[in-house]
């Protein structure tokens, strides 16, 4: 017993890694895809020009039932110590980002515009590099070191995009879309977006489903 037991125990644990693994490659598609048309999905935005080589592009949608006019006040005031993320605020505090979460619109946030630094955490952040009211918001930068002009022949680290479509009267159509670029070691890359990817959709899927809420109720 004391020979196979340490056995059992480790072959256990690579039968669930293998497990977790096979799970995370089933629902993979989905969770970059979460809301999204097929041509949503695969079709070019805004950004996408900044990194040429990436680790990570998930694109999400969501259905908002009211005009672009009743949305943009929410993404024009995102950022810690502004209106916050209106995701899990106290998962984001478990990682120190001190976020608080506004469901009201704050006027004095609202001109937002390129240059401008969107905080994740105090000290760090991305930047703004197309901000048009009621049409798209594009952010983009390395965390601590926010970048993102056009000009620059380095790629950016990630790049963050809203676009708000009218489809009809009442209605449009959110698609974020985020990209990460690939760094390395390769392995280390890969590793970290393996772990990375659920948290992200956990949080962006509540991300776009808040906001949806907050919009309708205006």
């Amino acid at each position: 017993m004391q020979i196979t037991l340490p056995i059992t125990i480790a072959a256990f644990v690579v039968i669930l890694e293998i497990l977790a693994m096979i799970g995370y490659l089933a629902f993979r598609r989905r969770m970059l895809h979460w809301g999204t048309t097929p041509t949503e999905a695969g079709r070019v935005m805004a950004g996408d020009e900044l990194i040429s080589n990436t680790i990570l592009v998930a694109t999400r949608a969501v259905s908002i039932n009211v005009g672009p006019e009743e949305i943009w006040p929410w993404l024009a005031q995102m950022g810690q110590g502004r209106g916050g993320f209106y995701s899990y605020d106290w998962l984001e505090n478990l990682a120190g980002m001190d976020i608080h979460n506004s469901y009201q619109i704050i006027p004095e946030l609202q001109n937002i515009k390129p240059g401008d630094v969107i905080p994740f955490w105090r000290g760090a952040g991305v930047n703004v590099v197309v901000a048009e009211p009621l049409h798209l918001l594009v952010l983009a930068g390395t965390i601590y070191t926010p970048k993102g002009d056009a000009s620059d022949s380095e790629d950016v680290g990630g790049t963050w995009v809203f676009a708000l479509e009218k489809t009809t009267n009442e209605s449009t159509r959110m698609i974020v879309r985020s990209r990460v670029a690939n760094f390395q070691p390769e392995w280390l890359s890969a590793f970290f977006m393996f772990l990375l990817e659920p948290m992200h959709f956990i949080m962006e899927r509540k991300m776009l489903l808040r906001i949806k809420e907050l919009a309708e109720k205006e």
